[in-house]
């Protein structure tokens, strides 16, 4: 399997799994053209995605589906709920309903040799899901945009040989940063983001004697910093009981303007 991270942050998410088979884009939170020159440091071109994946339909995750659709015709999985919300965005254009292949949160979709899992989060968003995938093999997940980890989507996850996991934001750098006051409790809510403490418990709960990389995403650009979060979750990480030292484990901060390098498993 193959995960390569092409910006992840508030301001915007798009991230390419794939297998030698099949080349997925999971989420198109930045324009095309960025989108376009991210895959190109790896080799690959928007014609080379087999299908796009929406997890909900915040701008930072659909800014560029509008464009790709015109131009590439892909098909786009999404909830129905998050369908009906994009096809209501007058700020994406015109995307072709016929384009999109709609599931229930918790159905999984088989694309050629990846089995492709939804979950159910808790998010202020229409009918939100993140997702995990597999080739029978392998395993990785995208967490991001959830407010708290349910005991079942903790079950779900597990297993995972890659995972790209929210650290949004510092607590205390939130509640005394320049948000308006609604907007603070929104993002602290079970409906919200999760903050590097709430990421590193998840993190915690999803490791294994087999986890090759974590990458941590969806950091506010206000609200964090990017060595405050890698160490807030080590810190959280501490004492566990695949790497008692946390700095043992291969915890990366995932780029929020520039691709990251393609990881295999």
């Amino acid at each position: 399997m193959k995960m390569m991270n092409l910006v992840s942050g508030s301001s915007g998410n798009s991230t390419l799994i794939g297998t030698d088979r099949v080349t997925i884009l999971c989420d198109a939170g930045v324009s095309m053209k960025k989108i376009e020159e991210c895959l190109n440091t790896a080799g690959y071109t928007g014609g080379d995605i087999d299908a796009i994946l929406i997890t909900h339909e915040h701008m930072d995750h659909v800014k560029g589906l509008g464009v790709l659709a015109r131009k590439y015709h892909k098909p786009i999985y999404a909830t129905d709920g998050t369908m009906e919300a994009i096809l209501r965005m007058s700020s994406l254009g015109r995307i072709d309903r016929e384009l999109f292949r709609p599931f229930r949160p918790g159905d999984s979709i088989q694309l050629k040799d990846l089995e492709i899992r939804s979950h159910a989060v808790l998010h202020d968003a229409a009918e939100p899901v993140c997702y995990s995938f597999t080739d029978g093999g392998k395993k990785c997940c995208i967490a991001t945009d959830l407010g708290r980890a349910t005991d079942t989507l903790i079950r779900e996850l597990r297993g995972c040989d890659v995972m790209l996991i929210e650290a949004n934001h510092d607590v205390r750098m939130l509640e005394v940063g320049p948000y308006p006051y609604q907007l603070k409790q929104r993002i602290l809510s079970d409906y919200g983001h999760l903050s590097n403490e709430a990421g590193g418990a998840l993190i915690r709960e999803l490791l294994n004697e087999h986890v090759k990389e974590i990458r941590l995403g969806h950091l506010s650009k206000e609200n964090n910093y990017p060595e405050l979060a890698l160490m807030s979750v080590q810190h959280e990480l501490l004492g566990n009981p695949y790497a008692p030292d946390p700095t043992d484990l291969n915890i990366l901060v995932a780029g929020r303007d520039a691709a990251d390098p393609m990881i295999e498993f």
